[in-house]
Protein backbone atom coordinates (compact mmCIF):
# COMPACT_ATOMS: atom_id res chain seq x y z
CA UNK A 1 0.00 0.00 0.00
CA UNK A 2 2.82 2.32 1.04
CA UNK A 3 4.25 1.58 -2.98
CA UNK A 4 1.04 2.78 -4.11
CA UNK A 5 0.90 5.88 -2.42
CA UNK A 6 4.21 6.85 -3.40
CA UNK A 7 3.22 5.87 -7.27
CA UNK A 8 0.62 8.33 -6.70
CA UNK A 9 2.81 10.86 -5.63
CA UNK A 10 4.96 10.78 -8.03
CA UNK A 11 2.29 10.55 -10.70
CA UNK A 12 0.70 14.17 -9.49
CA UNK A 13 3.89 15.72 -8.94
CA UNK A 14 5.50 15.23 -12.10
CA UNK A 15 5.86 18.01 -14.79
CA UNK A 16 5.00 17.61 -18.02
CA UNK A 17 7.80 15.76 -20.48
CA UNK A 18 8.72 16.56 -23.38
CA UNK A 19 7.04 14.34 -26.44
CA UNK A 20 10.43 12.72 -27.37
CA UNK A 21 9.75 11.07 -23.57
CA UNK A 22 6.70 9.82 -23.71
CA UNK A 23 7.11 6.58 -24.91
CA UNK A 24 9.60 5.89 -22.13
CA UNK A 25 6.97 6.85 -19.02
CA UNK A 26 3.99 4.67 -21.04
CA UNK A 27 5.31 1.69 -19.32
CA UNK A 28 5.04 2.74 -15.57
CA UNK A 29 2.08 5.17 -16.73
CA UNK A 30 0.84 1.70 -17.68
CA UNK A 31 1.06 0.81 -13.80
CA UNK A 32 -0.94 3.20 -12.71
CA UNK A 33 -3.93 1.40 -12.47
CA UNK A 34 -3.69 -1.52 -10.51
CA UNK A 35 -1.35 0.75 -8.30
CA UNK A 36 -4.28 2.09 -8.14
CA UNK A 37 -6.53 -1.12 -7.20
CA UNK A 38 -4.12 -2.08 -4.65
CA UNK A 39 -4.70 1.72 -2.38
CA UNK A 40 -8.25 1.13 -3.12
CA UNK A 41 -8.10 -2.36 -1.24
CA UNK A 42 -5.54 -1.76 1.62
CA UNK A 43 -8.13 -0.05 4.43
CA UNK A 44 -10.40 -2.48 6.32
CA UNK A 45 -13.52 -1.34 8.44
CA UNK A 46 -14.16 -4.54 10.42
CA UNK A 47 -12.10 -3.83 13.34
CA UNK A 48 -12.49 0.34 13.47
CA UNK A 49 -16.79 -0.85 13.85
CA UNK A 50 -15.85 -3.41 17.02
CA UNK A 51 -15.80 -0.54 19.88
CA UNK A 52 -18.64 1.83 18.41
CA UNK A 53 -20.68 -0.56 17.79
CA UNK A 54 -20.26 -2.12 21.12
CA UNK A 55 -20.87 0.73 22.88
CA UNK A 56 -23.61 2.38 20.87
CA UNK A 57 -25.92 -1.51 21.14
CA UNK A 58 -25.55 -1.58 24.90
CA UNK A 59 -26.77 1.77 25.27
CA UNK A 60 -29.72 1.06 23.15
CA UNK A 61 -30.63 -2.10 24.26
CA UNK A 62 -30.45 -1.06 27.97
CA UNK A 63 -32.31 2.37 27.32
CA UNK A 64 -35.02 0.26 25.62
CA UNK A 65 -35.03 -2.67 28.51
CA UNK A 66 -35.55 0.33 30.97
CA UNK A 67 -38.39 2.12 28.60
CA UNK A 68 -40.60 -1.30 28.25
CA UNK A 69 -40.39 -2.10 32.01
CA UNK A 70 -41.59 1.54 32.72
CA UNK A 71 -44.30 0.79 30.36
CA UNK A 72 -45.20 -2.12 31.74
CA UNK A 73 -45.83 -1.08 34.77
CA UNK A 74 -47.92 1.97 33.35
CA UNK A 75 -49.91 -0.73 31.87
CA UNK A 76 -50.38 -2.78 34.96
CA UNK A 77 -51.77 0.68 36.82
CA UNK A 78 -54.40 0.78 34.36
CA UNK A 79 -55.79 -2.58 34.13
CA UNK A 80 -53.46 -4.02 31.13
CA UNK A 81 -51.81 -6.66 30.61
CA UNK A 82 -47.85 -6.21 30.29
CA UNK A 83 -46.03 -7.57 27.17
CA UNK A 84 -42.62 -7.86 26.82
CA UNK A 85 -40.51 -8.37 23.30
CA UNK A 86 -36.93 -9.65 23.98
CA UNK A 87 -34.01 -8.64 21.84
CA UNK A 88 -32.20 -11.81 21.02
CA UNK A 89 -29.91 -11.20 18.55
CA UNK A 90 -27.89 -8.42 17.19
CA UNK A 91 -26.68 -9.49 13.22
CA UNK A 92 -24.18 -6.13 11.19
CA UNK A 93 -23.37 -6.63 8.47
CA UNK A 94 -20.69 -3.88 6.68
CA UNK A 95 -19.94 -3.83 3.00
CA UNK A 96 -17.55 -1.05 1.40
CA UNK A 97 -16.62 -1.26 -2.08
CA UNK A 98 -14.48 0.78 -4.01
CA UNK A 99 -13.93 1.00 -7.99
CA UNK A 100 -10.85 2.55 -9.44
CA UNK A 101 -10.17 3.60 -13.35
CA UNK A 102 -7.39 5.11 -15.24
CA UNK A 103 -6.82 6.12 -19.05
CA UNK A 104 -4.28 7.63 -20.89
CA UNK A 105 -3.77 8.80 -24.45
CA UNK A 106 -0.87 10.25 -26.03
CA UNK A 107 0.60 10.48 -29.46
CA UNK A 108 4.38 9.22 -30.21
CA UNK A 109 4.44 10.95 -33.40
CA UNK A 110 7.80 13.54 -33.26
CA UNK A 111 6.98 15.77 -35.90
CA UNK A 112 3.31 16.88 -34.97
CA UNK A 113 3.15 20.24 -33.98
CA UNK A 114 0.84 19.57 -30.83
CA UNK A 115 1.85 16.16 -29.16
CA UNK A 116 -0.59 15.27 -27.86
CA UNK A 117 -1.02 12.94 -24.13
CA UNK A 118 -3.75 13.47 -21.72
CA UNK A 119 -4.40 11.11 -18.05
CA UNK A 120 -7.87 10.83 -16.74
CA UNK A 121 -8.75 9.19 -13.35
CA UNK A 122 -12.23 8.01 -12.18
CA UNK A 123 -13.02 6.24 -8.50
CA UNK A 124 -16.22 5.20 -6.78
CA UNK A 125 -16.83 3.51 -3.53
CA UNK A 126 -20.57 2.41 -1.87
CA UNK A 127 -21.10 1.94 1.45
CA UNK A 128 -23.75 -0.01 3.24
CA UNK A 129 -24.61 -0.78 6.74
CA UNK A 130 -27.46 -3.52 7.12
CA UNK A 131 -28.17 -4.87 10.71
CA UNK A 132 -30.54 -7.69 11.30
CA UNK A 133 -32.20 -7.31 14.81
CA UNK A 134 -34.58 -10.26 15.97
CA UNK A 135 -37.13 -10.02 18.45
CA UNK A 136 -38.39 -12.78 20.37
CA UNK A 137 -42.12 -12.11 22.43
CA UNK A 138 -42.23 -13.49 26.01
CA UNK A 139 -45.29 -15.91 25.85
CA UNK A 140 -46.42 -19.33 26.84
CA UNK A 141 -44.32 -21.24 29.03
CA UNK A 142 -41.72 -18.61 29.24
CA UNK A 143 -43.97 -16.04 30.12
CA UNK A 144 -45.27 -18.46 32.29
CA UNK A 145 -42.37 -19.42 33.89
CA UNK A 146 -40.73 -15.66 34.02
CA UNK A 147 -43.75 -14.01 34.86
CA UNK A 148 -46.25 -15.74 37.10
CA UNK A 149 -44.10 -18.33 39.05
CA UNK A 150 -42.27 -16.67 42.35
CA UNK A 151 -38.73 -16.03 42.25
CA UNK A 152 -36.75 -19.13 43.98
CA UNK A 153 -36.17 -17.63 47.52
CA UNK A 154 -32.46 -19.42 46.95
CA UNK A 155 -31.60 -16.95 44.88
CA UNK A 156 -33.36 -13.59 46.41
CA UNK A 157 -31.02 -14.63 49.30
CA UNK A 158 -27.83 -15.10 47.26
CA UNK A 159 -28.49 -11.27 45.82
CA UNK A 160 -28.66 -10.22 49.23
CA UNK A 161 -25.21 -12.23 49.73
CA UNK A 162 -23.35 -10.07 46.77
CA UNK A 163 -24.11 -7.16 49.00
CA UNK A 164 -27.14 -5.71 47.67
CA UNK A 165 -29.12 -4.44 50.27
CA UNK A 166 -31.30 -6.66 52.51
CA UNK A 167 -34.20 -4.39 52.99
CA UNK A 168 -34.68 -3.20 49.83
CA UNK A 169 -34.32 -6.64 47.95
CA UNK A 170 -36.73 -8.46 50.69
CA UNK A 171 -39.30 -5.67 50.78
CA UNK A 172 -39.76 -6.41 46.79
CA UNK A 173 -39.65 -9.70 46.54
CA UNK A 174 -41.17 -11.69 49.26
CA UNK A 175 -44.39 -11.27 50.54
CA UNK A 176 -43.80 -13.62 54.17
CA UNK A 177 -41.14 -14.72 56.08
CA UNK A 178 -42.32 -17.57 58.19
CA UNK A 179 -45.76 -16.64 58.50
CA UNK A 180 -45.00 -12.46 58.96
CA UNK A 181 -46.36 -10.72 55.67
CA UNK A 182 -45.42 -8.06 54.50
CA UNK A 183 -47.71 -5.28 52.65
CA UNK A 184 -49.91 -6.27 49.60
CA UNK A 185 -51.22 -4.17 46.76
CA UNK A 186 -54.06 -6.08 45.40
CA UNK A 187 -57.29 -4.69 43.07
CA UNK A 188 -55.98 -1.31 43.93
CA UNK A 189 -56.16 -1.81 47.88
CA UNK A 190 -53.28 -1.92 49.86
CA UNK A 191 -53.19 -4.41 52.73
CA UNK A 192 -50.99 -3.48 56.06
CA UNK A 193 -47.17 -5.30 56.71
CA UNK A 194 -46.99 -6.99 60.01
CA UNK A 195 -45.30 -4.55 62.30
CA UNK A 196 -42.74 -7.25 63.10
CA UNK A 197 -42.02 -7.69 59.26
CA UNK A 198 -40.38 -4.09 59.27
CA UNK A 199 -38.16 -5.32 62.12
CA UNK A 200 -37.18 -8.10 61.03
CA UNK A 201 -35.56 -6.06 57.53
CA UNK A 202 -33.63 -4.02 59.75
CA UNK A 203 -32.43 -6.62 61.80
CA UNK A 204 -31.29 -8.69 58.26
CA UNK A 205 -29.73 -5.80 57.28
CA UNK A 206 -27.81 -4.90 60.76
CA UNK A 207 -26.36 -8.33 60.50
CA UNK A 208 -25.78 -8.46 56.68
CA UNK A 209 -23.61 -4.99 57.40
CA UNK A 210 -21.51 -6.78 60.13
CA UNK A 211 -20.78 -9.97 58.19
CA UNK A 212 -23.02 -12.14 60.80
CA UNK A 213 -25.50 -13.38 58.35
CA UNK A 214 -24.71 -15.50 55.09
CA UNK A 215 -25.73 -17.92 52.59
CA UNK A 216 -24.75 -21.56 51.36
CA UNK A 217 -26.13 -23.10 48.76
CA UNK A 218 -26.25 -27.27 48.44
CA UNK A 219 -27.44 -29.37 46.30
CA UNK A 220 -29.69 -31.65 47.61
CA UNK A 221 -31.84 -34.11 45.17
CA UNK A 222 -30.80 -32.40 42.27
CA UNK A 223 -32.02 -29.03 43.19
CA UNK A 224 -30.32 -26.12 44.80
CA UNK A 225 -31.22 -25.23 48.25
CA UNK A 226 -30.35 -22.30 50.51
CA UNK A 227 -28.70 -22.40 53.91
CA UNK A 228 -28.88 -19.12 55.98
CA UNK A 229 -26.01 -18.68 58.71
CA UNK A 230 -26.27 -16.65 60.97
CA UNK A 231 -23.31 -16.53 63.48
CA UNK A 232 -22.87 -14.83 66.95
CA UNK A 233 -20.56 -11.97 67.58
CA UNK A 234 -18.91 -10.67 70.39
CA UNK A 235 -20.53 -7.57 69.98
CA UNK A 236 -24.18 -7.09 71.91
CA UNK A 237 -25.78 -5.79 69.27
CA UNK A 238 -25.38 -8.44 66.97
CA UNK A 239 -26.33 -10.93 69.06
CA UNK A 240 -29.57 -9.18 70.66
CA UNK A 241 -30.76 -9.11 66.70
CA UNK A 242 -29.87 -12.87 66.62
CA UNK A 243 -31.91 -13.16 69.53
CA UNK A 244 -34.74 -11.15 68.00
CA UNK A 245 -34.95 -12.99 64.58
CA UNK A 246 -34.63 -16.30 66.30
CA UNK A 247 -37.92 -15.78 68.67
CA UNK A 248 -39.58 -13.68 66.66
CA UNK A 249 -38.77 -15.97 63.25
CA UNK A 250 -39.70 -18.48 65.41
CA UNK A 251 -36.36 -20.10 65.04
CA UNK A 252 -34.05 -22.62 67.34
CA UNK A 253 -30.55 -22.62 65.97
CA UNK A 254 -28.58 -26.02 66.15
CA UNK A 255 -25.02 -26.66 66.69
CA UNK A 256 -23.82 -24.77 63.46
CA UNK A 257 -26.63 -22.00 63.54
CA UNK A 258 -27.72 -23.00 60.24
CA UNK A 259 -31.30 -22.59 58.87
CA UNK A 260 -32.91 -23.86 55.49
CA UNK A 261 -34.35 -21.74 52.70
CA UNK A 262 -37.41 -22.95 51.77
CA UNK A 263 -40.45 -22.20 49.81
CA UNK A 264 -43.51 -21.56 51.80
CA UNK A 265 -46.05 -20.07 53.67
CA UNK A 266 -45.34 -21.08 57.00
CA UNK A 267 -42.29 -23.33 58.31
CA UNK A 268 -42.45 -27.11 58.99
CA UNK A 269 -39.98 -27.28 61.83
CA UNK A 270 -37.69 -24.88 63.83
CA UNK A 271 -34.64 -25.33 61.25
CA UNK A 272 -36.22 -23.89 58.59
CA UNK A 273 -36.93 -20.27 57.18
CA UNK A 274 -40.00 -20.59 54.87
CA UNK A 275 -40.39 -17.42 52.35
CA UNK A 276 -43.18 -17.00 50.11
CA UNK A 277 -41.85 -15.09 47.42
CA UNK A 278 -43.66 -13.12 45.03
CA UNK A 279 -43.53 -13.66 40.90
CA UNK A 280 -42.89 -11.02 38.27
CA UNK A 281 -46.46 -10.16 38.07
CA UNK A 282 -46.80 -9.76 41.57
CA UNK A 283 -43.77 -7.01 42.17
CA UNK A 284 -45.05 -5.16 38.76
CA UNK A 285 -48.46 -4.57 40.28
CA UNK A 286 -46.70 -3.35 43.82
CA UNK A 287 -44.72 -0.74 41.67
CA UNK A 288 -47.74 0.34 39.73
CA UNK A 289 -49.64 0.48 43.11
CA UNK A 290 -47.81 3.64 43.72
CA UNK A 291 -47.85 5.94 40.09
CA UNK A 292 -48.97 9.20 40.30
CA UNK A 293 -51.93 9.46 38.09
CA UNK A 294 -53.85 12.67 36.98
CA UNK A 295 -56.90 12.99 38.98
CA UNK A 296 -59.49 13.15 36.22
CA UNK A 297 -57.97 9.52 35.41
CA UNK A 298 -59.39 8.41 38.55
CA UNK A 299 -62.65 10.11 37.95
CA UNK A 300 -63.51 8.64 35.20
CA UNK A 301 -62.64 5.24 36.06
CA UNK A 302 -60.02 4.75 33.74
CA UNK A 303 -58.02 3.31 37.22
CA UNK A 304 -57.99 3.51 40.79
CA UNK A 305 -56.41 5.72 43.45
CA UNK A 306 -52.99 5.04 44.16
CA UNK A 307 -52.31 2.08 47.08
CA UNK A 308 -49.30 3.60 48.19
CA UNK A 309 -48.97 7.12 48.58
CA UNK A 310 -45.68 9.62 49.19
CA UNK A 311 -47.08 10.88 52.70
CA UNK A 312 -47.58 7.39 54.28
CA UNK A 313 -45.99 8.06 57.78
CA UNK A 314 -43.48 4.96 56.77
CA UNK A 315 -41.03 4.79 54.34
CA UNK A 316 -41.42 1.67 53.24
CA UNK A 317 -45.20 1.84 52.64
CA UNK A 318 -44.46 4.78 50.21
CA UNK A 319 -44.05 4.39 46.44
CA UNK A 320 -41.26 1.95 45.93
CA UNK A 321 -40.14 3.57 42.61
CA UNK A 322 -42.11 7.22 42.13
CA UNK A 323 -43.07 7.16 38.67
CA UNK A 324 -44.41 11.03 37.61
CA UNK A 325 -47.08 11.80 35.26
CA UNK A 326 -47.91 15.22 32.98
CA UNK A 327 -47.88 16.57 29.72
CA UNK A 328 -44.76 16.23 28.76
CA UNK A 329 -40.99 15.03 30.66
CA UNK A 330 -38.46 16.75 31.87
CA UNK A 331 -35.35 17.14 29.79
CA UNK A 332 -33.24 14.56 31.21
CA UNK A 333 -35.54 12.42 32.43
CA UNK A 334 -33.79 8.66 33.76
CA UNK A 335 -36.53 7.05 31.50
CA UNK A 336 -39.88 8.39 29.84
CA UNK A 337 -42.56 6.66 27.81
CA UNK A 338 -45.94 7.82 26.96
CA UNK A 339 -49.45 5.89 27.57
CA UNK A 340 -52.55 6.81 25.98
CA UNK A 341 -51.40 10.75 25.60
CA UNK A 342 -49.77 11.00 29.07
CA UNK A 343 -46.11 11.11 30.03
CA UNK A 344 -44.94 9.21 32.57
CA UNK A 345 -41.29 9.03 33.91
CA UNK A 346 -38.51 8.97 37.09
CA UNK A 347 -36.83 11.94 37.53
CA UNK A 348 -32.83 10.98 37.21
CA UNK A 349 -32.63 12.47 40.91
CA UNK A 350 -34.27 10.24 42.21
CA UNK A 351 -31.80 7.71 43.54
CA UNK A 352 -33.88 5.27 45.20
CA UNK A 353 -35.60 5.03 42.14
CA UNK A 354 -33.70 4.49 39.67
CA UNK A 355 -31.93 1.75 42.34
CA UNK A 356 -34.82 -0.35 42.61
CA UNK A 357 -35.04 -0.21 39.00
CA UNK A 358 -31.48 -1.77 39.08
CA UNK A 359 -33.10 -4.76 41.29
CA UNK A 360 -35.50 -4.95 38.77
CA UNK A 361 -33.38 -6.20 35.96
CA UNK A 362 -31.88 -8.15 38.09
CA UNK A 363 -34.97 -9.80 39.49
CA UNK A 364 -36.34 -10.36 35.63
CA UNK A 365 -32.97 -12.35 35.52
CA UNK A 366 -33.92 -14.43 38.78
CA UNK A 367 -37.46 -15.33 37.67
CA UNK A 368 -35.56 -17.49 34.81
CA UNK A 369 -35.84 -21.11 36.04
CA UNK A 370 -33.94 -22.60 33.52
CA UNK A 371 -35.72 -22.33 30.48
CA UNK A 372 -33.60 -20.47 28.10
CA UNK A 373 -34.04 -18.05 25.37
CA UNK A 374 -34.21 -19.91 21.93
CA UNK A 375 -32.86 -17.21 19.26
CA UNK A 376 -34.43 -17.48 15.63
CA UNK A 377 -31.93 -19.06 13.33
CA UNK A 378 -30.42 -16.79 10.90
CA UNK A 379 -28.78 -17.10 7.57
CA UNK A 380 -26.39 -15.02 6.56
CA UNK A 381 -25.14 -14.84 3.02
CA UNK A 382 -21.67 -15.06 1.73
CA UNK A 383 -20.27 -13.74 -0.57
Amino acid sequence: MAAARRLLARWKGRPARRPSRLIHRAGWRAGLLPALLLLAGCSSIGPATIPRDRTDYISSVAESWKQQTLLNIVRVRYGDAPSFLEVSSVVNSYTLQGQVSAGAVFNSDRTASLPERSLSIGAGAAYQDRPTISYTPLAGDKFAKSMLRPIPPSAIFQLVQAGYPAENVLLLTVRSLNGIFNRVTSGGQGRPADPRFYAILDALGRLQASGSASLRIEKRGGEDVGVLVLTPSRSPEVNRDLKFLSDTLNLRPGRNNEFDVVFGATQRNDRELAVLSRSMTEILVELAGGIEVPPEHVARGRTVPAARLSTAEDRRDRPVVRVLSGASPPAGAYSAVSYRGTWYWVDDHDFASKRVFTFLMMFFSLAETGVSSKAPTLTLPVN
